[in-house]
């Protein structure tokens, strides 16, 4: 009876949240190496949360990664991969394997995941949403290739699948003035997305707890990471490497008006639930 009586204190725990975000818009970037289990049911389960939002009446929208498969699928076609600053090299050929793999491969598989749960979704090739401009990395003379930024989102389709309850789930690739496609990092995509969007909060998801003191340290998280304290752990080393585009879309996101950016480990069954709907939370919770 205990046991049963604690399942509805967690319940009751996260009703004030439930009706606090109902009918708002989180932006998901769903990523992490989970996506890459070759059992389905850790594969998805992340899928079952998006259905549970959905199901609460918040209004979700995901961006999507897939780097491992990205690099799998270059590697079969003998490319390399090489990354700068977290960013992985592209040439032309290689942003259509990319655009493969992500629109027409990895998309699929997760709008069918959610509906198989139960979910309505529909999904987005990058380049049906995303305008873009060349990439460049700041205060440096290096060519990435066709690595864009993303510098438009068209959101009247996305609009219209919120109106309908039904959940966009978004490639990160888009279309450059020169109506080439471009690899774009999905952090950032999922921010743009959020800012155009004005949605209530964005939630990262990738293979770390959050923003750790030390990276070899797991009980090192930084829970709470305001933004001005970003210049310190960056100039700490704290912010490094695949951590910096997170952290800058982040910071982006606040400044243009999203609440709070939260950072969850994907690996963790359910961190997105836990880290919305529950007082102590799971990750890094970026705010102003």
């Amino acid at each position: 009876m205990e046991k049963i009586i604690s399942k509805a204190a967690t319940l009751l725990e996260a009703l004030p949240y439930i009706q606090r975000f109902r009918r708002q818009i989180f932006v998901v970037k769903y990523g992490g190496s989970f996506m890459d289990s070759p059992n389905p049911e850790e594969r998805h389960r992340v899928a079952r949360d998006i259905v549970f939002l959905e199901a609460v009446g918040i209004n979700p929208v995901v961006v999507h990664g897939g780097g491992k498969a990205i690099t799998r699928a270059l590697e079969e076609a003998a490319v390399k991969s090489q990354f700068v600053h977290g960013y992985r090299v592209t040439d032309e050929a290689s942003a259509e394997i990319v655009d493969r793999v992500l629109s027409r491969e990895i998309n699929p598989e997760i709008v069918k995941a959610i509906q198989d749960f139960g979910g309505k979704a529909r999904g987005f090739e990058g380049p049906e949403i995303f305008g873009c401009r060349k990439f460049s990395v700041p205060n440096e003379k290096l060519d990435l290739g066709f690595v864009g930024e993303v510098s438009e989102v068209k959101v009247e389709p996305l609009r219209e699948c919120i109106r309908r309850s039904i959940t966009p789930v978004i490639s990160p690739t888009a279309v450059g003035d020169d109506g080439k496609v471009y690899n774009c990092n999905a952090d950032i995509a999922a921010a743009k997305t959020a800012i155009a969007l004005k949605a209530r909060r964005l939630v990262f998801m990738s293979d770390v707890p959050g923003l750790l003191r030390d990276p070899e340290n797991d009980s090192s998280l930084v829970t709470h990471l305001a933004v001005s304290e970003v210049p310190k752990w960056r100039k700490r080393g704290v912010i490094g490497e695949g951590m910096i585009p997170k952290v800058d879309s982040a910071v982006a996101a606040i400044k243009c008006g999203v609440e709070k950016v939260q950072f969850v480990d994907g690996r963790l069954p359910h961190s997105v639930l836990l880290e919305i709907f529950t007082d102590a939370g799971v990750g890094t919770e970026v705010m102003l």
